[in-house]
């Protein structure tokens, strides 16, 4: 597979917030017990960016400004809050299970389900996926990551089964889901992770301005249509309401 050419990178301060964020994220793994990274020559090549344009050029985007990349990024940041919610249990039932109230843990799967897979995912696997396919570029990191969604839905499942009072209250119940909820957060941080800052940057290496502009307003209406006008927020509002439960909302709480 050829080198993506270093001079696109694009030095897009929202992005790279977004990807520091990420690459932070990712040393907070807890005991992945053995779960492979996500390895491939694709790893190593440099990102896309604005360079792919022409001269004078500019990016068109979608309704708000929001280009297709940031979309998928900050879809990002909703998923790695309910980590922090998936740890925050992990941390409660291996301490003090009558901490955690089920609900939380089920109502994050559900928003899971809603919003990351069959909303976030389906954009990739409808959008993105295809496109790098037919270009032959990144064609193992997409085989990788086809491979983990549908391993993230079957881990779905498992939560939404274990998250119940009944399931809760027995010590092999316990054991079960937090085992599942380390598997899921141990495959998705460097899942996101690498969708960050290798899949998402080469997209503009793929597809001319007008086509990028046109996927972000896609992105934006089906979005809407799904969550409604400011469907994003609401997604957030919720993850936020979850966060307030198991108290760890404060960002305050988590300075060094």
């Amino acid at each position: 597979m050829s080198r993506i050419d270093r001079r696109l990178h694009a030095p897009d301060k929202v992005r790279r917030a977004l990807l520091a964020t990420a690459a932070g994220m990712t040393g907070a793994l807890i005991g992945c017990g053995g779960v492979p990274q996500v390895r491939n020559r694709s790893d190593t090549e440099p990102q896309a960016g604005a360079a792919d344009l022409g001269p004078g050029e500019k990016p068109e985007e979608g309704e708000e400004g929001v280009s297709p990349a940031e979309d998928l990024m900050r879809e990002h940041g909703v998923l790695n809050r309910i980590l922090l919610l998936y740890e925050e249990g992990i941390r409660r039932i291996e301490t003090s299970p009558r901490e955690l109230p089920p609900s939380v843990v089920s109502s994050a799967a559900d928003i899971v389900r809603r919003f990351v897979e069959d909303y976030h995912e389906m954009l990739e696997e409808t959008h993105l996926f295809p496109r790098f396919e037919k270009a032959g570029l990144l064609t193992d990191l997409v085989a990788t990551l086809r491979t983990q969604h549908q391993s993230g839905r079957r881990l779905t499942d498992e939560i939404r089964r274990l998250a119940t009072d009944k399931a809760l209250a027995q010590p092999a119940g316990q054991q079960a889901l937090v085992r599942v909820l380390r598997q899921f957060i141990c495959m998705y941080r460097p899942h996101e992770a690498r969708e960050d800052t290798v899949l998402f940057p080469a997209l503009r290496r793929i597809v001319s301005a007008h086509e990028y502009g046109s996927l972000g307003e896609q992105f934006e209406r089906q979005e809407h249509q799904l969550f409604g006008e400011d469907g994003f927020g609401l997604i957030v509002q919720q993850v936020a309401d979850l966060e307030r439960q198991l108290g760890i909302y404060d960002l305050t709480q988590f300075t060094a």
